[in-house]
């Protein structure tokens, strides 16, 4: 999913594999703030928690609710082999309480994890998934009655949530023959008084635009800001277009997510929260950043306090280039699907 030939392909994959520079990785020890059981049932309604790269937990009207839930070591098909985690995650699967739900927006194994899933499949009452993910989860063992595959603009109601399936502009795939034999999606989770936009992954598109026009506005916005890189940038978001697409979805506050867990590009691992940071301000834009495992309250106004600046010894210089979001709007032709908005 590169732009250019197989020439530039195999450069760019080359220079990921072997060529990887230091700071993709922290040289310090990331925070976490230890979650709890107790701290989880007595948070008000509409509570966030960023568990780590797209795994959020959502406290809403009628329960607990997680994205792309990844607790194991690595984002790899094998846990002795692929990017490690950068840090615990603040809770282990055993000490949640009950799940509403599980949210997922596409099957790579930085979203979705088997070990993850069996685990949580006893205690959770239904899976929201693309089409086609449903088929590998119940292979997995979770019940086929707990699980319901979405098409893009389907939508489906537990309790007082309602959920739709949006579009995104990414791409799935769990091995070197199945590409795109499952869906996509970006997620809106619309609560009683609060509504909050999930993107999965995505390039940025107009589609954005279209959501936050039929849904919004949206009173968090949770966005993939990391693992970015122009030779991807039609399947991943620089920077500067995740702030783009939180306008386009009319948010109100915005927790960047895709980072600080994983080293799954070339930049340095603490350039998303700089940069996401500096360009929210510059814009006016609210943004949450929280240390992992800290509550994000909607009654309260967020805290971008910079906890990662601490983590390394010495500044880590910028190395993604800001880009005109016209010249990265269009990315790689590959990576649109047919029918794609």
């Amino acid at each position: 999913m590169t732009t250019g030939g197989m020439l530039e392909t195999t450069r760019v994959m080359w220079n990921f594999f072997f060529n990887k520079p230091a700071d993709t990785r922290p040289a310090g020890k990331i925070p976490v703030h230890k979650m709890s059981r107790e701290e989880l049932l007595s948070a008000p309604v509409n509570t966030v928690f960023r568990i780590g790269h797209s795994t959020v937990l959502l406290k809403l009207e009628d329960g607990f609710w997680l994205t792309d839930p990844v607790f194991s070591k690595r984002a790899s098909p094998v846990q002795w082999a692929g990017p490690p985690r950068f840090h615990q995650p603040p809770i282990g699967i055993e000490d949640l309480p009950p799940i509403k739900g599980v949210i997922i927006s596409h099957d790579h194994y930085d979203h979705l994890d088997r070990d993850s899933i069996v685990k949580l499949a006893g205690k959770t009452e239904h899976f929201l998934v693309s089409v086609g993910v449903g088929d590998i989860i119940t292979g997995w063992g979770v019940p086929a009655a707990k699980v319901r595959q979405l098409n893009w603009w389907q939508s489906t109601q537990v309790d007082a949530i309602r959920l739709v399936a949006t579009p995104c502009r990414h791409f799935s795939g769990r091995g070197l023959f199945n590409k795109n034999q499952t869906l996509q999606n970006s997620w809106t989770i619309l609560a009683p008084g609060f509504r909050i936009f999930f993107s999965g992954d995505s390039g940025y598109f107009h589609g954005f635009k279209r959501i936050g026009e039929q849904y919004g506005p949206f009173d968090l916005t949770l966005l993939e800001a990391g693992a970015y890189n122009v030779n991807w940038a039609g399947v991943h978001m620089m920077p500067e277009e995740t702030v783009q697409a939180h306008l386009d979805l009319k948010g109100r506050r915005m927790l960047p997510i895709h980072n600080g867990t994983f080293d799954l590009s070339m930049h340095a691992w603490r350039e998303p929260f700089d940069r996401i940071l500096s360009l929210a301000k510059a814009r006016e834009i609210e943004v949450a950043v929280p240390v992992m495992g800290e509550p994000v309250y909607s009654s309260a106004a967020a805290q971008a306090r910079p906890w990662w600046a601490a983590v390394d010894a010495g500044p880590v210089p910028v190395t993604g280039q800001s880009t005109p979001l016209a010249a990265l709007a269009g990315g790689s032709a590959s990576a649109q699907r047919p029918g794609e908005i």
